[in-house]
């Protein structure tokens, strides 16, 4: 039952207010006990019944909600170096995609790891994540794209549960028509439909079914199609919408009452109108951008707009190569104009709400988890501007020490 005192600064990052409010205490404390929060608020009100507490000192130091990495591609073999170079020279995504690079390059070298060695792949970069302040990891399938290919990932998510981060899963199957289906795109689709989605929901592997709604990938009605057995199944939509082509993604997400639309740098006004009324989360990518050298996500006009803009990494081998969500948010700050206050609640409590978990985490307040960051900054605009390798000294878990910068451990 411990309370952390002497902090700097703490941002709660209530979800209540516009996104810039992230609700700052200045020498404020905080107090869990087990894997939940007791009490938050100034160290000079520190209630009397929790005095006798033992006492941790933050140093003065800037605290922050657990980091919600609410978009990535965790599972996965190999890498794609050849394909940076090749956009550097010119090609487009597409190009590269159309002779056999791409997801389905990806797909061939995870098709033939085992699931062991992906497993210890992941528990490399969770704990590379956990250093960086990450509790909560949203993670997609979409690299394996038969069914024994697809169950197996999600299967490796279900072994990672046992470890200190929360693993959210995606089934992602419908993330490209695999080559072996190219000519029949219809019987691809009816077995995520009338197979994968049912195996999957009778071992519980995951909480969300997403499609990659794009040129290349899946069209709106295939779609609907996928979002309509996943329902049925009690799989909620996310979409990967509106990434290179303005596609209707974004209209779609609204129609479907998807929880989530990620990408949107091509999102039309009408989108964003439909996204506002139907309250969807829009998931800013900014790594995919830089790497494809596209415009970003238009998170000043979806936020006027009234839509919240969580932020996350896409963390994939191909044009999200890094799992680094703070520079991730310092890129939402420079490549979209976010203040640094909107691109922390995007990772929090906004990154929470893409996930369903807004009352269980996202926030510090009283009954949620315990899960807090501490940082060597003096606020988050100084967190946010000093690019450095990394600023975490602590993250804590479900109040559990899984980072400490002093003794480097990760413990589960």
């Amino acid at each position: 039952m411990p309370v952390l005192t002497n902090i700097g600064a703490l941002a709660r990052c209530l979800p209540s207010g516009p996104q810039s409010d992230i609700h700052l205490l200045q020498r404020a404390a905080i107090a869990w006990e087990g894997e939940r929060i007791r009490w938050v608020g100034l160290e000079a009100e520190l209630p009397a019944e929790l005095r006798g507490w033992s006492r941790e000192d933050a140093g003065g130091r800037l605290v922050i909600p657990g980091l919600v990495d609410c978009h990535t591609h965790l599972a996965f073999a190999g890498w794609r170096a050849n394909e940076f170079a090749q956009r550097l020279a010119g090609k487009s995504y597409l190009e590269i995609a159309a002779a056999g690079g791409g997801i389905a390059s990806t797909m061939a070298m995870t098709r033939a790891a085992s699931h062991a060695d992906l497993v210890a792949r992941c528990r490399e970069h969770l704990a590379g994540m956990a250093a960086l302040g990450v509790t909560t990891v949203e993670a997609k399938s979409g690299y394996g794209l038969t069914q024994e290919h697809e169950l197996g990932l999600l299967r490796v998510y279900r072994e990672l549960a046992d470890g200190p981060q929360r693993i959210v899963a995606t089934l992602l199957a419908a993330h490209i028509v695999p080559p072996e289906y190219r000519e029949r795109r219809a019987a691809y689709v009816a077995l995520i439909v009338d197979s994968l989605i049912p195996a999957v929901a009778a071992e519980g592997l995951a909480t969300f079914c997403d499609v990659f709604v794009e040129d290349g990938a899946f069209t709106p009605d295939e779609a609907r199609t996928i979002f309509a057995a996943g329902a049925r199944h009690g799989l909620r939509p996310k979409l990967h919408a509106d990434q290179l082509s303005s596609g209707g993604g974004a209209e779609l997400a609204a129609e479907v009452h998807a929880i989530s639309a990620d990408h949107l740098e091509q999102v039309a006004p009408a989108g964003i109108r439909r996204l506002a009324e139907a309250g969807v989360v829009a998931v800013s990518l900014p790594f995919a951008a830089l790497y494809l050298a596209v415009a970003p996500l238009p998170a000043r006009r979806l936020l006027a707009a009234g839509v919240a803009v969580a932020v996350a990494t896409d963390f994939n081998p191909g044009t999200a190569p890094s799992y680094h969500l703070p520079v991730a948010l310092t890129l939402a700050c420079t490549l979209q104009r976010m203040s640094p206050a909107e691109a922390l609640k995007g990772a929090t409590a906004v990154a929470a709400r893409a996930l369903g978990l807004d009352p269980e985490l996202g926030s510090l307040e009283p009954g949620k988890s315990a899960d807090f960051v501490l940082l060597e900054a003096e606020s988050v605009d100084q967190w946010l501007y000093h690019l450095r390798p990394n600023a975490c000294v602590r993250t804590v878990a479900r109040g559990r020490t899984i980072f400490d910068a002093a003794g480097a451990t990760l413990r589960d």
